[in-house]
């Protein structure tokens, strides 16, 4: 049985809110409800900060992390080792790692895992981009640091049968990661031992 809103100013602002993952019409109610019952002056910084991140944000030139310059500022440091990439699939990876204080290298973010059932293919993620960094011959060691899903190894051997003709250190993360487990809902322990302990990459 469907829901009657008193406004459909009310139900609009719950069918968008629904679209959010993860979030249900009973959950977009409670949120939007709540959205009511703030300072006018609350809603519009909150809407302006929406709008604002959709307009404004960047994604950088080299990583394509999220940033507010064209490059972003673990690109940019200097400190950085700039001979080692960590690739990840997302921007919340990128986050789960730095916050181990465990990786000092750079970051490559594909954007997406190879995943024929979702209809993401090699070329759907940000896969020859890294060639394209890893051709310059001052990448040492590229870390594939993908979730232990089936999707995540079959990204890794792509990835890796791409880099095939490149002198370079291909290795996963340890797997102290339970197969199937998502990178970013890791505890950072864990994940910081699983990028030191990593191994070699086997075909």
């Amino acid at each position: 049985m469907s829901e009657t809103y008193p406004s459909a100013l009310l139900e609009k602002a719950v069918s968008e809110f629904s679209k959010l993952p993860g979030i249900g019409r009973k959950s977009a109610l409670r949120l939007v409800l709540n959205m009511l019952r703030r300072d006018v002056s609350d809603v519009d910084e909150f809407c302006n900060s929406i709008m604002t991140l959709k307009h404004e944000v960047k994604y950088c030139k080299v990583c394509h992390n999220i940033s507010d310059t064209d490059v972003c500022p673990i690109c940019s440091d200097r400190r950085r080792d700039a001979s080692t990439i960590c690739v990840v699939e997302n921007i919340q990876d990128v986050m789960a790692v730095e916050k181990t204080q465990q990786f000092n290298g750079l970051y490559h973010v594909l954007g997406g895992i190879i995943s024929p059932m979702d209809g993401i293919g090699p070329g759907d993620i940000e896969v020859d981009s890294l060639v394209d960094r890893i051709s310059t011959g001052d990448v040492r060691e590229v870390i594939l640091a993908l979730s232990s899903t089936m999707e995540g190894d079959t990204t890794n051997f792509y990835i890796s049968r791409k880099l095939m003709q490149y002198d370079v250190k291909l290795s996963v993360i340890a797997r102290g990661i339970s197969v199937g487990d998502e990178l970013e809902y890791t505890d950072e322990v864990t994940l910081g031992r699983s990028i030191l302990n990593r191994t070699p990459f086997k075909q």
